[in-house]
């Protein structure tokens, strides 16, 4: 998910939108794409439904490409001239997420990479990145590469994701196996007679796959999803209040080119042969920051009452002092009361420190907070 472009550009619309609108989904505008925002349920039944039982979400607005080299070696090196993570050393069907990095080691946007099974005689890298990011990553990725690896972009794939407590029993009917997968890791498969990949992912915290599907298959997938008793449909409200609650970031709001990873305590992301060599774009800095600390840290932070902080909310210290800005904010219904994230001076980013936010002129009491919000329920 990421930052909505300018209003003017024409929308444009996922192979789900017609079964969206007949299903009675709330249709807004969300990064370049008119896109379902929820469903008659309500965003926080939605939320609730999820965190029960199993969730479908459309996700075809993001980009899915692929990267092909003579070799695994030769495709994963060049991909690791844009990007911090060990991509050399992952294995066939494992995943890894990462951010592409500008010169100054801010970031350009987050993505998840997956070296497909079967892929150990071929250099086959599958990225997914987001929507509103997509063409400009492209771009910058294929400006990138050497002549001998090439960036296809997918276009005759939607993505769907199956997200909760139930999606394992739900997806495991229908794609004998998949249980056995663990946490970021890919597999080929064939759903409803349809050749998809999918992943043991997501973007809610909760177990679940990410679903590859034919553009002219996936209206079928959705209707054979949906059919179980243990799933709904999902929209875009009750997804970022999902990601809110278990901590995951949203581009262009809590990360950006003007945020690294370490201040994004994203630094998990990095390992350690990446770390120790180098060679990627803002590598001194990042080095440096893991090193000496950065200036400032993204936090979770619990505003006490009721009352939700939004983006843009100052955050001051008790005596008064501006030390940092709510990037997401919003009642968490998991939780039962309001949670945000932002960025602090790292002098204040300790655990219980008491804050204040300013929401409509007055000063709200709030703490620094744990993240997650709420467990991560992955199957690792």
């Amino acid at each position: 998910m990421s930052a909505d472009p300018s209003a003017s550009a024409p929308l444009r619309r996922t192979p789900l939108y017609d079964l969206h609108v007949s299903s009675g989904a709330k249709i807004v505008p969300f990064a370049g794409y008119d896109m379902p925002v929820q469903y008659p349920l309500g965003v926080l039944k939605e939320h609730l439904w999820t965190r029960e039982k199993a969730g479908l979400f459309d996700v075809s607005h993001m980009g899915i490409c692929w990267l092909h080299g003579p070799d695994h070696a030769t495709t994963a090196r060049a991909l690791e001239t844009l990007l911090p993570a060990d991509i050399l050393n992952l294995q066939p069907g494992q995943q890894r997420y990462s951010q592409l990095l500008a010169t100054d080691g801010g970031i350009l946007d987050d993505l998840m990479v997956t070296r497909p099974e079967g892929s150990e005689r071929d250099g086959t890298l599958l990225l997914v990145v987001n929507a509103g990011c997509k063409d400009a990553d492209y771009a910058h990725i294929a400006k990138h590469l050497p002549a001998n690896v090439r960036l296809e972009v997918d276009d005759a794939h939607a993505l769907i994701a199956l997200q909760g407590p139930r999606a394992v029993t739900v997806l495991s009917k229908l794609v004998p196996g998949v249980e056995g997968m663990s946490f970021m890791s890919g597999r080929f498969a064939t759903l409803d007679g349809s050749p998809v990949h999918l992943t043991r992912s997501g973007y809610t915290g909760e177990d679940g796959y990410e679903i590859a599907v034919p553009n002219t298959a996936v209206a079928a997938a959705w209707k054979l999803l949906t059919s179980s008793p243990d799933v709904e449909p999902i929209g875009l409200g009750a997804r970022d209040s999902l990601r809110l609650e278990a901590g995951l970031c949203l581009y262009g709001h809590d990360i950006d080119t003007t945020t690294s990873p370490i201040e994004a305590r994203l630094q998990w992301s990095i390992q350690k042969r990446r770390r120790d060599e180098g060679g990627f774009p803002g590598a001194d800095r990042i080095r440096a920051e893991l090193a000496n600390g950065p200036s400032q840290r993204r936090v979770g932070i619990k505003p006490a009452g009721r009352a939700p902080a939004r983006e843009g909310t100052e955050i001051q210290d008790m005596s008064g002092r501006a030390i940092g800005t709510i990037t997401s904010g919003g009642f968490g219904p998991s939780v039962n009361g309001p949670v945000a994230m932002g960025y602090v001076e790292s002098a204040h980013a300790e655990l219980g420190t008491p804050i204040q936010l300013i929401v409509r002129g007055k000063p709200l009491p709030a703490a620094i907070a744990n993240l997650p919000f709420t467990p991560h329920r992955y199957v690792r």
